[in-house]
């Protein structure tokens, strides 16, 4: 049975992680699942249920509006069976107001790109996935200090991403502001970046410097103490992505000590395909939608 949820029980939070466990085992790499973001309870969750046990996962992210990404996995044990189309469908039935809407493969998924290309995706940009496992390398860089971000550094914060990412970005509050760090010089904010925990690992967003800073080893140097604060917080790896074609930030995550663990493609999915209007037709199977 397919179920549409705003929300995971911790049961259901539970039989996820053994769901994640069984695909690794499989696939290797990773997955981006934004464990953190599920425990807070946000977001739209596709699940497939069989006589009480999780096979198939599809969670959508909102990462500004109005954009959506996608990512999952089907069990190992029941691939081939249509069931990753299924979850697609569901979810597509969501965001139908929602663009751009990205799917996101992991490179080497024969059974992901097949997904995306039938549903008539257009790569959209991929990134590679890296780990920083152990402490960073020990080169200090120039004088910079980093601090947790209050609310009023909020717009601030926003102006930096927004000229990052070329697009507006909203001013981060609860959680994300909680997640936040602020870098400075003599008092002067000069970048910011998201640093979140699940489990053993911590996690870099949002990573930037100011165009008017950039070029003066600032971003290693800011990086570095993030690494040293997530390991002095209790995390044993640090993981962050980077776009294939920013070899400026690759070079510069690598010489801290992050390796590449995998490459990560973001299919863009055409407005208004192939929503499942009637998914009972389509798969053969019950629709419950929950909140």
């Amino acid at each position: 049975m397919i179920r549409v949820a705003h929300g995971l029980s911790v049961l259901e939070l539970d039989a996820l992680l053994g769901l994640q466990e069984r695909t690794l085992a499989v696939d290797g790499g990773r997955l981006k699942l934004e464990l953190a973001a599920l425990r807070r309870g946000g977001g739209t969750q596709v699940l497939w249920q069989q006589d009480d046990r999780l096979l198939g996962f599809l969670g959508v992210y909102a990462f500004g509006p109005p954009g959506v990404e996608l990512a999952g996995m089907v069990d190992p044990a029941v691939r081939g069976r249509g069931i990753g189309a299924a979850l697609l469908d569901a979810a597509l039935q969501h965001v139908r107001d929602r663009s751009p809407v990205l799917l996101l493969v992991p490179r080497g998924s024969a059974g992901g790109l097949a997904l995306a290309q039938r549903h008539g995706g257009v790569l959209e940009h991929s990134e590679h996935a890296l780990v920083l496992d152990g402490p960073p390398a020990a080169l200090p860089g120039p004088k910079v200090s980093e601090r947790p971000a209050c609310p009023d550094d909020a717009p601030e914060v926003a102006r930096l991403l927004t000229a990052a990412f070329g697009r507006p970005v909203a001013e981060p509050a609860g959680p994300d502001l909680a997640a936040t760090l602020v870098a400075e010089v003599e008092g002067v904010r000069v970048g910011t970046l998201r640093l979140t925990r699940e489990g053993s690992d911590a996690a870099v967003h949002g990573f930037v410097i100011d165009p008017p800073h950039q070029g003066r080893g600032l971003g290693r140097e800011v990086l570095r103490q993030a690494c040293l604060r997530a390991r002095h917080e209790g995390a044993q790896r640090v993981r962050l992505e980077v776009a294939v074609d920013n070899e400026r930030a690759l070079g510069l995550y690598t010489s801290l000590g992050f390796a590449p663990v995998l490459t990560e493609d973001y299919w863009q999915l055409p407005y208004g395909c192939r929503a499942a209007i009637d998914i009972i037709t389509v798969v053969n199977c019950q629709v419950e939608t929950a909140t």
